[in-house]
Protein backbone atom coordinates (compact mmCIF):
# COMPACT_ATOMS: atom_id res chain seq x y z
CA UNK A 1 0.00 0.00 0.00
CA UNK A 2 1.49 3.27 -1.20
CA UNK A 3 0.95 6.31 1.04
CA UNK A 4 1.20 10.35 -0.83
CA UNK A 5 0.06 13.95 -0.09
CA UNK A 6 -1.53 16.06 -2.52
CA UNK A 7 -2.90 19.88 -2.10
CA UNK A 8 -5.82 18.79 -3.97
CA UNK A 9 -7.97 16.15 -4.21
CA UNK A 10 -10.72 15.80 -6.38
CA UNK A 11 -13.21 12.90 -6.04
CA UNK A 12 -15.11 11.82 -8.92
CA UNK A 13 -14.30 12.43 -12.81
CA UNK A 14 -17.35 14.37 -13.99
CA UNK A 15 -17.79 17.67 -15.41
CA UNK A 16 -17.64 19.40 -11.65
CA UNK A 17 -14.66 17.26 -10.28
CA UNK A 18 -13.34 17.99 -14.45
CA UNK A 19 -13.81 21.66 -14.14
CA UNK A 20 -12.76 22.70 -10.51
CA UNK A 21 -9.39 20.97 -11.35
CA UNK A 22 -9.37 23.22 -14.89
CA UNK A 23 -10.05 26.32 -12.87
CA UNK A 24 -7.87 25.36 -9.65
CA UNK A 25 -4.89 25.76 -11.73
CA UNK A 26 -6.61 28.87 -14.24
CA UNK A 27 -7.02 30.58 -10.47
CA UNK A 28 -3.45 30.14 -9.15
CA UNK A 29 -3.12 27.06 -7.85
CA UNK A 30 0.33 26.12 -7.80
CA UNK A 31 -0.04 22.73 -5.46
CA UNK A 32 -0.88 18.84 -6.60
CA UNK A 33 -4.20 18.09 -7.56
CA UNK A 34 -5.14 14.70 -8.05
CA UNK A 35 -8.50 13.53 -9.41
CA UNK A 36 -9.88 10.15 -8.87
CA UNK A 37 -12.76 9.01 -11.40
CA UNK A 38 -14.47 5.60 -11.54
CA UNK A 39 -14.95 5.70 -15.57
CA UNK A 40 -12.37 4.54 -18.02
CA UNK A 41 -13.04 8.14 -19.83
CA UNK A 42 -11.18 11.50 -18.34
CA UNK A 43 -13.92 14.53 -17.24
CA UNK A 44 -16.60 14.75 -19.94
CA UNK A 45 -19.61 16.19 -20.36
CA UNK A 46 -22.52 13.71 -20.19
CA UNK A 47 -25.18 15.60 -21.89
CA UNK A 48 -23.82 14.71 -25.70
CA UNK A 49 -25.00 10.84 -24.19
CA UNK A 50 -28.68 11.09 -24.87
CA UNK A 51 -28.10 13.74 -28.03
CA UNK A 52 -24.68 14.08 -30.65
CA UNK A 53 -23.22 11.01 -28.99
CA UNK A 54 -25.99 8.98 -29.51
CA UNK A 55 -26.85 10.22 -32.22
CA UNK A 56 -23.41 9.81 -34.02
CA UNK A 57 -22.61 13.26 -34.35
CA UNK A 58 -19.46 13.82 -32.02
CA UNK A 59 -16.47 11.61 -30.55
CA UNK A 60 -15.77 10.72 -27.12
CA UNK A 61 -13.03 12.62 -27.28
CA UNK A 62 -14.56 15.94 -28.39
CA UNK A 63 -16.80 16.17 -25.59
CA UNK A 64 -13.75 15.46 -23.05
CA UNK A 65 -13.34 18.57 -20.35
CA UNK A 66 -9.79 18.64 -21.63
CA UNK A 67 -7.67 16.40 -23.66
CA UNK A 68 -5.12 13.78 -21.72
CA UNK A 69 -1.93 15.34 -22.55
CA UNK A 70 -3.46 18.97 -21.28
CA UNK A 71 -3.90 17.64 -18.12
CA UNK A 72 -0.63 16.47 -18.39
CA UNK A 73 0.77 20.15 -19.74
CA UNK A 74 -1.13 21.49 -16.63
CA UNK A 75 0.22 19.12 -14.04
CA UNK A 76 -3.23 17.60 -13.10
CA UNK A 77 -2.87 13.62 -12.37
CA UNK A 78 -6.17 12.15 -13.90
CA UNK A 79 -6.87 8.45 -12.36
CA UNK A 80 -9.25 6.64 -14.66
CA UNK A 81 -11.24 3.54 -13.61
CA UNK A 82 -10.25 4.72 -9.86
CA UNK A 83 -12.84 4.92 -6.75
CA UNK A 84 -12.17 6.28 -3.70
CA UNK A 85 -13.15 3.75 -1.18
CA UNK A 86 -12.80 5.38 2.14
CA UNK A 87 -12.79 8.73 3.50
CA UNK A 88 -11.43 9.73 6.71
CA UNK A 89 -12.69 14.13 6.86
CA UNK A 90 -10.84 14.47 10.23
CA UNK A 91 -7.40 13.06 9.55
CA UNK A 92 -7.91 14.52 5.57
CA UNK A 93 -7.08 10.40 4.30
CA UNK A 94 -8.55 8.97 1.25
CA UNK A 95 -7.85 5.50 0.28
CA UNK A 96 -8.40 4.29 -3.00
CA UNK A 97 -9.37 1.28 -4.91
CA UNK A 98 -5.98 0.61 -6.47
CA UNK A 99 -5.03 0.60 -2.37
CA UNK A 100 -2.99 3.88 -2.21
CA UNK A 101 -3.64 6.19 0.69
CA UNK A 102 -3.42 10.05 -0.17
CA UNK A 103 -3.29 12.31 2.57
CA UNK A 104 -4.76 16.13 1.29
CA UNK A 105 -5.42 19.53 2.36
CA UNK A 106 -8.46 20.12 0.63
CA UNK A 107 -11.05 17.81 -0.91
CA UNK A 108 -14.09 18.06 -3.53
CA UNK A 109 -16.76 15.30 -3.52
CA UNK A 110 -18.47 15.55 -6.49
CA UNK A 111 -19.74 11.84 -6.70
CA UNK A 112 -22.51 12.53 -9.00
CA UNK A 113 -25.11 10.43 -9.50
CA UNK A 114 -26.31 6.54 -10.11
CA UNK A 115 -29.33 5.53 -12.11
CA UNK A 116 -32.68 4.69 -10.12
CA UNK A 117 -33.55 1.00 -11.26
CA UNK A 118 -36.48 -0.12 -12.19
CA UNK A 119 -37.71 -3.44 -9.66
CA UNK A 120 -39.41 -5.01 -11.68
CA UNK A 121 -40.64 -9.06 -12.78
CA UNK A 122 -38.12 -9.11 -15.89
CA UNK A 123 -35.68 -6.60 -14.69
CA UNK A 124 -32.66 -8.74 -15.14
CA UNK A 125 -33.17 -9.18 -18.39
CA UNK A 126 -30.44 -8.37 -21.56
CA UNK A 127 -31.58 -5.86 -23.75
CA UNK A 128 -32.44 -3.65 -20.50
CA UNK A 129 -30.57 -0.31 -20.74
CA UNK A 130 -29.81 2.18 -18.37
CA UNK A 131 -28.08 5.75 -19.59
CA UNK A 132 -24.92 7.64 -17.36
CA UNK A 133 -21.84 6.53 -19.13
CA UNK A 134 -20.50 5.65 -23.08
CA UNK A 135 -20.58 2.35 -22.56
CA UNK A 136 -24.67 2.70 -22.20
CA UNK A 137 -24.76 4.44 -25.15
CA UNK A 138 -23.06 2.35 -27.12
CA UNK A 139 -24.83 -1.01 -25.85
CA UNK A 140 -28.21 1.10 -26.57
CA UNK A 141 -27.26 1.83 -30.35
CA UNK A 142 -26.21 -2.24 -30.63
CA UNK A 143 -29.82 -3.34 -29.75
CA UNK A 144 -31.19 -0.83 -31.29
CA UNK A 145 -29.88 -2.02 -34.31
CA UNK A 146 -31.01 -5.37 -33.90
CA UNK A 147 -34.54 -4.78 -32.61
CA UNK A 148 -37.49 -3.45 -34.67
CA UNK A 149 -38.71 -1.38 -32.00
CA UNK A 150 -37.24 0.76 -28.96
CA UNK A 151 -39.52 0.82 -26.23
CA UNK A 152 -38.48 3.90 -23.28
CA UNK A 153 -39.69 3.62 -19.48
CA UNK A 154 -40.36 7.22 -18.37
CA UNK A 155 -41.43 10.59 -19.57
CA UNK A 156 -39.01 13.04 -19.03
CA UNK A 157 -35.96 14.54 -20.31
CA UNK A 158 -33.66 10.91 -20.41
CA UNK A 159 -36.79 9.20 -22.55
CA UNK A 160 -37.73 11.87 -24.20
CA UNK A 161 -34.57 13.10 -25.27
CA UNK A 162 -33.01 9.60 -26.18
CA UNK A 163 -36.96 9.03 -27.96
CA UNK A 164 -36.09 11.89 -30.38
CA UNK A 165 -32.51 10.98 -30.79
CA UNK A 166 -33.01 7.35 -32.11
CA UNK A 167 -36.07 8.14 -34.05
CA UNK A 168 -34.22 10.50 -35.80
CA UNK A 169 -31.61 7.90 -36.58
CA UNK A 170 -34.70 5.32 -38.18
CA UNK A 171 -35.64 3.76 -35.21
CA UNK A 172 -39.17 2.75 -34.25
CA UNK A 173 -40.06 4.38 -30.74
CA UNK A 174 -42.69 3.83 -28.15
CA UNK A 175 -42.98 5.41 -24.73
CA UNK A 176 -44.75 4.68 -21.45
CA UNK A 177 -44.92 6.92 -18.61
CA UNK A 178 -46.68 8.03 -14.98
CA UNK A 179 -47.28 11.03 -16.31
CA UNK A 180 -50.06 11.79 -18.49
CA UNK A 181 -48.22 14.16 -21.06
CA UNK A 182 -44.22 14.67 -20.94
CA UNK A 183 -42.41 16.61 -19.08
CA UNK A 184 -45.86 17.00 -16.98
CA UNK A 185 -44.28 17.32 -13.70
CA UNK A 186 -41.60 19.76 -14.53
CA UNK A 187 -43.91 22.44 -16.45
CA UNK A 188 -47.31 21.11 -16.15
CA UNK A 189 -49.41 19.69 -18.89
CA UNK A 190 -50.15 22.35 -21.38
CA UNK A 191 -46.68 23.21 -21.77
CA UNK A 192 -45.99 19.20 -21.73
CA UNK A 193 -48.77 18.53 -24.06
CA UNK A 194 -46.22 20.76 -26.58
CA UNK A 195 -43.78 18.40 -26.25
CA UNK A 196 -45.48 15.58 -26.74
CA UNK A 197 -47.19 16.38 -29.83
CA UNK A 198 -43.41 16.82 -31.67
CA UNK A 199 -42.50 14.09 -30.43
CA UNK A 200 -45.74 12.08 -32.00
CA UNK A 201 -45.18 14.08 -35.19
CA UNK A 202 -42.31 12.61 -36.16
CA UNK A 203 -44.03 9.11 -35.22
CA UNK A 204 -43.39 8.16 -31.78
CA UNK A 205 -45.85 6.52 -30.14
CA UNK A 206 -46.51 7.88 -26.65
CA UNK A 207 -48.36 6.63 -23.87
CA UNK A 208 -48.87 8.60 -20.84
CA UNK A 209 -50.97 7.66 -17.39
CA UNK A 210 -49.41 4.07 -17.08
CA UNK A 211 -47.03 2.26 -15.53
CA UNK A 212 -44.80 -0.75 -15.93
CA UNK A 213 -45.98 -3.94 -14.84
CA UNK A 214 -43.19 -6.47 -16.00
CA UNK A 215 -40.57 -7.23 -18.71
CA UNK A 216 -41.15 -10.48 -20.47
CA UNK A 217 -38.26 -12.33 -22.08
CA UNK A 218 -37.04 -15.21 -24.03
CA UNK A 219 -33.67 -16.98 -24.14
CA UNK A 220 -33.10 -13.87 -21.75
CA UNK A 221 -33.60 -11.51 -23.57
CA UNK A 222 -36.33 -8.97 -23.08
CA UNK A 223 -39.03 -9.37 -25.97
CA UNK A 224 -42.12 -7.32 -24.48
CA UNK A 225 -43.13 -4.65 -21.89
CA UNK A 226 -45.91 -4.59 -20.35
CA UNK A 227 -48.09 -2.30 -18.84
CA UNK A 228 -50.15 -2.35 -15.54
CA UNK A 229 -53.16 -1.13 -17.95
CA UNK A 230 -52.43 -4.39 -19.79
CA UNK A 231 -50.82 -2.32 -22.49
CA UNK A 232 -48.24 -4.66 -24.30
CA UNK A 233 -45.09 -3.15 -26.29
CA UNK A 234 -42.85 -5.59 -28.23
CA UNK A 235 -39.33 -4.84 -28.34
CA UNK A 236 -35.93 -5.88 -27.74
CA UNK A 237 -34.50 -3.10 -26.59
CA UNK A 238 -35.48 -1.12 -23.53
CA UNK A 239 -34.15 2.08 -22.17
CA UNK A 240 -35.37 3.18 -18.91
CA UNK A 241 -35.00 7.17 -17.75
CA UNK A 242 -36.25 6.61 -14.35
CA UNK A 243 -34.41 9.31 -12.70
CA UNK A 244 -30.80 9.04 -10.67
CA UNK A 245 -29.81 8.88 -6.87
CA UNK A 246 -27.26 11.13 -5.82
CA UNK A 247 -23.96 9.18 -4.83
CA UNK A 248 -23.67 10.27 -0.79
CA UNK A 249 -22.11 6.89 0.01
CA UNK A 250 -18.75 7.52 0.73
CA UNK A 251 -19.88 10.85 1.87
CA UNK A 252 -22.18 9.44 4.62
CA UNK A 253 -18.88 6.90 5.69
CA UNK A 254 -17.08 9.79 6.21
CA UNK A 255 -19.88 11.12 8.65
CA UNK A 256 -20.22 14.36 6.56
CA UNK A 257 -23.84 15.65 7.32
CA UNK A 258 -27.02 14.83 4.61
CA UNK A 259 -29.72 17.11 3.91
CA UNK A 260 -33.20 16.88 4.01
CA UNK A 261 -33.20 16.17 -0.10
CA UNK A 262 -30.78 13.70 -0.01
CA UNK A 263 -27.68 15.68 -0.84
CA UNK A 264 -24.68 16.79 0.56
CA UNK A 265 -25.02 19.52 2.83
CA UNK A 266 -22.95 22.49 2.24
CA UNK A 267 -22.79 26.42 2.65
CA UNK A 268 -23.99 28.94 0.18
CA UNK A 269 -19.66 28.25 -0.49
CA UNK A 270 -20.28 24.59 -1.45
CA UNK A 271 -18.48 23.66 1.65
CA UNK A 272 -19.68 20.94 3.88
CA UNK A 273 -20.21 20.36 7.27
CA UNK A 274 -15.92 18.99 7.25
CA UNK A 275 -13.96 22.11 7.33
CA UNK A 276 -11.96 22.31 3.88
CA UNK A 277 -14.14 19.47 2.07
CA UNK A 278 -16.32 21.06 -0.59
CA UNK A 279 -19.22 19.13 -2.79
CA UNK A 280 -20.37 20.09 -6.19
CA UNK A 281 -22.44 18.84 -8.58
CA UNK A 282 -25.59 16.09 -8.71
CA UNK A 283 -24.83 15.66 -4.67
CA UNK A 284 -24.30 18.97 -3.38
CA UNK A 285 -27.19 20.49 -1.48
CA UNK A 286 -25.99 24.39 -1.16
CA UNK A 287 -27.68 27.32 0.67
CA UNK A 288 -29.12 29.35 -2.38
CA UNK A 289 -30.68 32.53 -1.06
CA UNK A 290 -33.59 32.63 -4.34
CA UNK A 291 -34.71 29.51 -3.21
CA UNK A 292 -35.49 30.56 -0.04
CA UNK A 293 -32.96 27.49 1.37
CA UNK A 294 -30.74 24.37 0.36
CA UNK A 295 -31.54 23.41 -3.01
CA UNK A 296 -29.98 20.31 -4.91
CA UNK A 297 -30.00 20.12 -9.19
CA UNK A 298 -29.07 16.82 -11.43
CA UNK A 299 -28.12 18.85 -14.17
CA UNK A 300 -24.91 19.46 -16.49
CA UNK A 301 -24.53 23.44 -16.11
CA UNK A 302 -25.35 23.51 -12.30
CA UNK A 303 -22.15 20.57 -12.21
CA UNK A 304 -20.44 22.85 -14.34
CA UNK A 305 -20.63 25.86 -12.39
CA UNK A 306 -20.49 24.36 -8.98
CA UNK A 307 -16.84 22.73 -10.04
CA UNK A 308 -15.47 26.91 -10.62
CA UNK A 309 -16.99 28.02 -7.19
CA UNK A 310 -15.59 25.15 -5.23
CA UNK A 311 -12.32 25.68 -6.81
CA UNK A 312 -12.16 29.36 -5.80
CA UNK A 313 -13.31 28.39 -2.51
CA UNK A 314 -10.28 26.28 -1.90
CA UNK A 315 -8.14 29.00 -3.03
CA UNK A 316 -9.84 30.88 0.55
CA UNK A 317 -11.85 33.16 -2.12
CA UNK A 318 -14.54 32.83 0.10
CA UNK A 319 -16.99 33.32 -3.07
CA UNK A 320 -20.83 32.22 -2.77
CA UNK A 321 -22.72 30.61 -5.63
CA UNK A 322 -24.85 32.97 -6.88
CA UNK A 323 -25.38 31.73 -10.19
CA UNK A 324 -28.89 30.96 -11.01
CA UNK A 325 -29.48 27.32 -12.25
CA UNK A 326 -30.10 26.82 -15.90
CA UNK A 327 -30.65 23.88 -18.02
CA UNK A 328 -32.00 22.50 -21.38
CA UNK A 329 -33.12 20.20 -23.54
CA UNK A 330 -33.08 19.02 -27.40
CA UNK A 331 -35.75 16.65 -29.01
CA UNK A 332 -33.11 15.83 -32.47
CA UNK A 333 -33.52 18.75 -34.33
CA UNK A 334 -37.21 19.32 -33.96
CA UNK A 335 -37.49 21.12 -30.80
CA UNK A 336 -35.78 21.93 -27.58
CA UNK A 337 -36.08 23.86 -24.71
CA UNK A 338 -33.85 26.43 -21.85
CA UNK A 339 -34.94 26.78 -18.70
CA UNK A 340 -33.22 29.22 -15.71
CA UNK A 341 -34.30 29.76 -12.04
CA UNK A 342 -35.99 26.82 -9.74
CA UNK A 343 -39.34 26.25 -8.62
CA UNK A 344 -42.85 26.91 -10.16
CA UNK A 345 -46.41 28.39 -9.23
CA UNK A 346 -48.54 30.92 -11.47
CA UNK A 347 -47.19 30.47 -15.08
CA UNK A 348 -47.32 33.39 -17.46
CA UNK A 349 -47.47 32.74 -21.10
CA UNK A 350 -45.76 35.30 -23.33
CA UNK A 351 -46.06 34.44 -26.93
CA UNK A 352 -47.55 31.20 -28.74
CA UNK A 353 -47.27 27.59 -27.59
CA UNK A 354 -49.03 26.83 -30.76
CA UNK A 355 -46.24 28.18 -32.85
CA UNK A 356 -43.33 27.40 -30.78
CA UNK A 357 -42.38 30.41 -30.00
CA UNK A 358 -42.90 30.81 -26.29
CA UNK A 359 -41.97 31.74 -22.76
CA UNK A 360 -43.51 30.50 -19.79
CA UNK A 361 -42.64 32.42 -16.37
CA UNK A 362 -43.37 31.05 -13.15
CA UNK A 363 -44.40 33.00 -10.41
CA UNK A 364 -44.72 32.34 -5.97
CA UNK A 365 -46.38 34.94 -4.35
CA UNK A 366 -46.20 37.43 -7.51
CA UNK A 367 -42.14 37.06 -7.69
CA UNK A 368 -40.21 35.40 -10.45
CA UNK A 369 -38.71 32.48 -9.65
CA UNK A 370 -38.77 30.60 -13.34
CA UNK A 371 -39.03 30.52 -16.57
CA UNK A 372 -38.75 27.70 -19.28
CA UNK A 373 -38.70 29.27 -22.89
CA UNK A 374 -38.58 27.56 -26.62
CA UNK A 375 -37.39 29.61 -29.25
CA UNK A 376 -36.27 32.24 -27.13
CA UNK A 377 -33.48 32.41 -26.22
CA UNK A 378 -32.87 36.29 -25.88
CA UNK A 379 -35.72 36.08 -23.33
CA UNK A 380 -32.96 34.54 -20.85
CA UNK A 381 -31.23 37.27 -19.61
CA UNK A 382 -34.41 38.79 -18.47
CA UNK A 383 -35.61 36.17 -16.60
CA UNK A 384 -32.07 35.99 -14.64
CA UNK A 385 -32.46 39.24 -13.92
CA UNK A 386 -35.95 39.11 -12.47
CA UNK A 387 -34.93 35.92 -10.46
CA UNK A 388 -31.96 37.49 -9.04
CA UNK A 389 -33.79 41.11 -8.19
CA UNK A 390 -37.19 38.93 -6.93
CA UNK A 391 -38.92 41.30 -9.47
CA UNK A 392 -42.88 40.89 -9.09
CA UNK A 393 -44.03 42.46 -12.82
CA UNK A 394 -47.83 42.78 -13.08
CA UNK A 395 -48.85 39.08 -14.95
CA UNK A 396 -50.55 41.06 -17.41
CA UNK A 397 -47.51 42.80 -18.75
CA UNK A 398 -45.61 39.93 -18.43
CA UNK A 399 -47.77 38.25 -20.74
CA UNK A 400 -48.52 41.07 -23.18
CA UNK A 401 -45.52 41.38 -26.00
CA UNK A 402 -46.19 44.61 -26.38
CA UNK A 403 -44.60 45.31 -22.90
CA UNK A 404 -40.42 45.53 -23.24
CA UNK A 405 -39.14 42.84 -20.48
CA UNK A 406 -36.59 45.22 -20.00
CA UNK A 407 -39.59 47.83 -18.98
CA UNK A 408 -40.43 45.27 -15.99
Amino acid sequence: MAERYVDFLVIGGGVAGGYCARTLREEGADGSILVAGREPDPPYYRPALSKEYLAGKTSREEQYVKPAEEWAKDEVEVLTRTSVMKLDAGERRATLSNRDEVRFDKALLATGSNVRRLHAEGGDLDGLHYLRAYANADAILADAGESERVVLIGGSFIACEVAATLTARGHDCAMVMQEEVTFERQFGSEIGRFFQDVLEEHGIDVNGGDDLERFEGEGGRVMKVVTRAGLELEGTCVVVGAGVIPETHLAQGAGLEIGERGGLRCSDRLETSAPGIFAAGDIAEWDFAPAGGPLRIEHWDVAFNHGKTAAANMLGKDRPHEEIPYFWCDLSDWTGLEYVGVGGGERVIRGSIDDGKFTAFSLDDGRVVSAVTVGRSDYLQHARRMISQRSAPDPDALADEGTGLAEL
